[in-house]
Formats: C-alpha cells, structure tokens, sequence
C-alpha cells in the first residue's frame, strides 16, 4: 500500500514575524557579546533624542534653525557676524543651479502679472504702489543680466544647528542668533518636528533633508561667502603671529592706529617676555629704535645679539644718570617749557625717594610731603637751577646742570622746611644711595637697542630707578623725534605710587607726540587695573595683547575689554603664548609664533619654548 506524502508545515503570518524576530534578536545578542569592535561604535554617540524643537545627541542639545527670509538686498560680509560669534554652531549651505532658460520664462510670467497688476490698479483708480513697481524693475534688471550672461540663478539653502550644555543655554544662543540675523532684516525659524532631518542637513553628508531653499542670482549668492573672519592683516608691519580663527597671519602695524601705545597682561611663565622681545626684534627690522627697562635681567641675551647698548643699574657700578639733565630739544615752544616740565618731574620724584605717595589699604594716597614742604622743595629747587646759571632762557640749557648734592647744600642753608627735607635727602648725597643718581651722567645711548637693567638695585630703590630712567628716555624722546617703542616691564612697581604712576599716565598720553610707542607689561593685573592711572593707560593704549590670566584676574579684564563668556573661558586656560590681541576696534585669538633663530636669540627659559 503506497504511503501518503508528508505535507510541508504552512507558517502563519505571526509565526513568520515571530521567527524573523527571533533571528533579528540572535543578531542583536551576538554582536553585543561581540562588543564595540568597530570604528561607527568608537565614535557614534551614547544616545540620541530627538523632540519637535530640539534634539539631544549624548550630553548636548542641538537645535535647527532655517532661514526662510532675505532683504531685498544683500551686502558682502552679512554672514561674518554669525561665523565668528563665539557659539558653537554648525551652518550649511546647499546650492542649486538653475537653468536659466526656465528662469526667463519664469520672469517673463511674473513681469505679466506685475503689470496687469498695476493695470487692474489703475482703471480702479488706486494709488499706485511703489512695492509693485520697484519688483518690476528688479525683475527687468534681472531678465537683462541674465540674457546677457552676466548672472546666473541658484537655489539657496542655509541652515544653522546651534549646540549647547543644556536647554535654557541653547535658548539664549537662538536669541542671540536670531537677533543677528534681524539686525540685517534676514528671518528664521526653529525647524519644527524637523530637527531629525535638520540635524542631518548640517552634518558633513551634504544630505539637504530639510529642502527650505530661496531664489537667488550670483551677485546675491556671492555675499554669503562663507570664508570671512576677523582679519588684522595690513601691507605692512610686522608679524605678530596667527590668527586662530581662520589661518591668517596677523601683520600690524601699530603706529598706524590714533596711537601706538600697547598693554601686556599675563600671568608669570604665559609667555609675555618671549612675545615683547619678539616684537621688538620684528620693529628693529623695519627701522625702529627700542628701549627697555628691565627689572628681572630678562632682556640681555636679546641685546647682546643685536649689538645694542646694555647698561647695569647698581651701587656698585661707575653708571650715573643725573635726574636734572634737560632735554636738548628742538622744538622752540618745547624748549621754553623744558625747565617747568622738568621741574614738575622733578617734584613728583624727590616725593617717591622722600617717603612716596603710596597707595593705602583704603585706597587712599598717603601723602609724603606738606604743603610747606612742597613749597619749599619747589624754591629750592628754582634756586638749584639758578646758582648753575640755568633759568627759563633756553640759551642758558647748554650749561652744566646741577646734582642732587647741589639741591642738598641749597635746603640746607635755607629756611623753614628746607634743613629738615636735606636731612631726609642725604642718604642719596652721602648715604647709602649715593653716587648712582647724584652726579653727571655718563651714559651714552645713542644705539637702536638700548636696555637699563635695574635687578641688582635694591627694592627700596627700584621704583625711583625706574622713575629716573623713563624720565632719562623721556628727554632722549623729545630731543630727537624718530620711531621708537619703549618696553616698561613689571610696570605694577610704578603703578604702587601715585608720582611714578602719573609719570606713566604722562608719557602714554603724550607719546604719540613724538613718534614715540609705549608698552607696558604686567603680571599683577589686579594691582594695575585698581589703580585710576593704570585703567587711564589702558584707555591710551590703541593695543592690547591678554594672554593666559589667573583666574582671579579674569573678571577684571573681563569688565575692562568687555569680554564675552567664551572668551572668558579660554582666557584661564590658554597655552602658552596664546591670547587675544586687540587692535583698535578689531580682535583676534592670536598664536605667537617665531623662527628658530628669532627663538634662541629671545628665550631664556632652556625648559621651555617660550
């Protein structure tokens, strides 16, 4: 008896997802088991989520914003204020080309329409309407370009995903983006229910899921180029280092802004010394005379190599300047003024070395002097001149000038205060601070470089050195006009004294004069910026460079230069020889870089590049 055939088992359509479940599953497990083996798992995110206004890929929140409207005219560089806002953002452009032809016959419709508009207008007897004619017109001048060939028609996408640490941070970002994008009458929305496809449309996949686009003709398309960038390149100068935002190299010219003075802030082993030395180096090149005061023996090497003039300030050595020197000046209206000016310097010194106007706790000054006795410091000072032949008269300059031994022997056979003031006075006569600043000078600087090193000085005489010094220079300046920069390091010392950092305000104020450019350097921030006449040299000073900051010091620059929230933060945490370089209006994360040769002649740290 023939046996029945078996039948194979017919599956249900439930048994044939369940199965296939089943086999998806098995795959599911064995890659797990597996683990991350591959480079899409290495770098894909833990999580995404995705919401009708936002998405949130790992930790941070995105959301996609599309432009949907334009002005009527587009200007070069439109785009500039949102690719360099210190946000972090991601913008797509999706560009169409579009067959000309097909946009003749376009035009040629909607200029029908347009004038049968004004048509209809007229025999109703309206008003005519400017915005009608005006679309006219752009529509001719378009059909024109295009018949000739000068412009051609596009399809414009742009999209911007904005990326924050949390959503209230994510909305203040769209604020700020949208109020850009209104000050320049351009409109967008958030890509509602969208943001999928958004995200997507603003990766690197060139992959326009959103497909929100305008009309737009070449000259229109051209503005939105999207390579634009806070730019301080000029024709000439010298090169300050890169710029971080696009590549560039930052070549300025400093004495081409209203005036060529410069303040450093930076935190010790930032990177300062290395960048002024730098500088300095670069100016020579192009011409310019340097002088520098340098307190901590920093700039020798750099001296040294140029062949420049390197004078050791001390008790021990035969150097001498003498503070009542005049200048040999030209200028006629300076000559009659030579003596006053230097009689008011004079009087802000001899209060520095007679006890100094030094800032209190309470931020008061403490005075040094009496009214008396300043009255009399004044007299006998007049008097000191005049027993050396010198009065008013600039014929009577070329004489020899007195000392500080002179102005000793004439308050001590004067009346009133004047015994008591030469007794204070005498530990800078015959005291132990003699010599050093109370003969004639013997210094000659007449070289390109020229450093006065004050670091074997003591501290007690550190800010008058400082003090004798600048106004030494001061005098060289308005004796002989050409371009000269003036390095004051560690300028804090000054700024701790109202006389010394009044003389500092003075020579920032009037440099410009005499093609003069002063930089003053500083690692106390704080100490500087508290002071009325350090905020006064930062408002005279056209450039500034700030590189890595303590933290303390953040917010007081951050008021002062009017910061914003990522410049802050990088601010505390730049590497050495990073910053911001301000110039004028304009600035720029900067990188300082140098040469191998310009290196080794300017760093003295052998640890460390800069």
């Amino acid at each position: 008896m023939a046996k029945k055939s078996k039948q194979p088992t017919q599956l249900t359509p439930a048994q044939l997802a369940a199965q296939k479940q089943a086999a998806q599953d098995l795959e599911i497990q064995r890659a797990f088991e597996q683990g991350i083996t591959t480079l899409r798992d290495l770098i894909s995110p833990s999580s995404i989520e995705i919401h009708p206004d936002y998405f949130r890929l790992g930790t941070k929140y995105g959301r996609t914003l599309y432009v949907y409207g334009y002005p009527r005219s587009l200007y070069t560089g439109w785009l500039s204020p949102l690719i360099n806002i210190d946000e972090v953002l991601d913008i797509s452009m999706y560009i169409y080309p579009v067959d000309s032809q097909v946009v003749m016959k376009n035009l040629q419709k909607k200029v029908t329409q347009l004038e049968a508009s004004i048509s209809v207008n007229a025999e109703r007897g309206k008003v005519r309407d400017p915005e009608l004619e005006a679309a006219i017109g752009d529509a001719e001048e378009l059909r024109d370009q295009l018949q000739l060939g000068a412009e051609r028609f596009f399809r414009f996408g742009l999209y911007v995903t904005l990326w924050a640490d949390s959503l209230d941070e994510l909305n203040f970002v769209q604020r700020k983006i949208e109020t850009l994008f209104g000050q320049q009458m351009v409109f967008s929305k958030v890509a509602s229910s969208q943001q999928e496809q958004g995200m997507n449309s603003t990766m690197p996949m060139c992959t326009d899921q959103l497909q929100i686009r305008r009309n737009m003709n070449t000259g229109a398309i051209s503005t939105s180029f999207p390579f634009t960038s806070a730019d301080l390149t000029q024709e000439k100068g010298i090169l300050y280092g890169v710029n971080m935002h696009n590549n560039g190299l930052v070549i300025f010219d400093r004495f081409s802004l209203e005036n060529a003075n410069m303040v450093v802030f930076a935190k010790s082993g930032a990177g300062k010394s290395f960048t002024v030395k730098l500088e300095a180096l670069r100016s020579m090149m192009t011409g310019s005379e340097v002088l520098i005061v340098d307190p901590e023996n920093e700039y020798q090497k750099l001296c040294d190599a140029v062949g420049g003039t390197y004078i050791r300030l001390s008790l021990n050595s035969d150097v001498r300047i003498n503070p009542f020197d005049l200048p040999k000046v030209v200028d006629v209206e300076d000559a009659n003024d030579a003596l006053r000016a230097n009689l008011v310097t004079l009087h802000g010194l001899f209060r520095l070395m007679l006890g100094g106007s030094q800032v209190g706790a309470n931020g008061q000054m403490a005075q040094a002097l009496s009214p008396t006795e300043e009255a009399d410091l004044d007299q006998a000072l007049i008097d000191t001149y005049a027993r050396a032949g010198i009065t008013s008269d600039p014929r009577t300059h070329q004489n020899t000038p007195p000392t500080i031994g002179n102005l000793y022997d004439t308050l001590l056979h004067m009346g009133g205060s004047g015994p008591e003031l030469a007794n204070r006075l005498r530990k800078y006569t015959t005291g132990t601070f003699a010599g050093i600043f109370s003969q004639q000078s013997n210094i000659d600087i007449n070289n390109q470089m020229v450093v006065f090193n004050i670091r074997d000085l003591e501290d007690e005489l550190r800010p008058v050195a400082m003090y004798i010094v600048l106004s030494h220079i001061w005098n060289i300046v308005r004796a002989k006009q050409t371009r000269r920069l003036l390095l004051v390091d560690e300028a804090w010392q000054l700024m701790k004294y109202e006389d010394s950092a009044n003389f500092l305000f003075s020579l920032a104020k009037r440099a410009r004069k005499y093609y003069l450019g002063l930089t003053t350097i500083t690692q106390d921030v704080e100490d500087f910026m508290s002071s009325k006449m350090g905020r006064a040299i930062v408002a005279n000073s056209s450039m500034q460079l700030l590189l890595k900051q303590n933290p303390s010091a953040v917010d007081v620059l951050s008021d002062v230069f009017k910061l914003t929230e990522e410049e802050k933060k990088r601010l505390a945490n730049f590497p050495v020889g990073q910053g911001l370089f301000f110039a004028g209006q304009n600035h720029v994360h900067i990188q300082i870089i140098a040469s191998e040769t310009e290196e080794s002649l300017i760093n003295t740290n052998p640890t460390t590049r800069q």
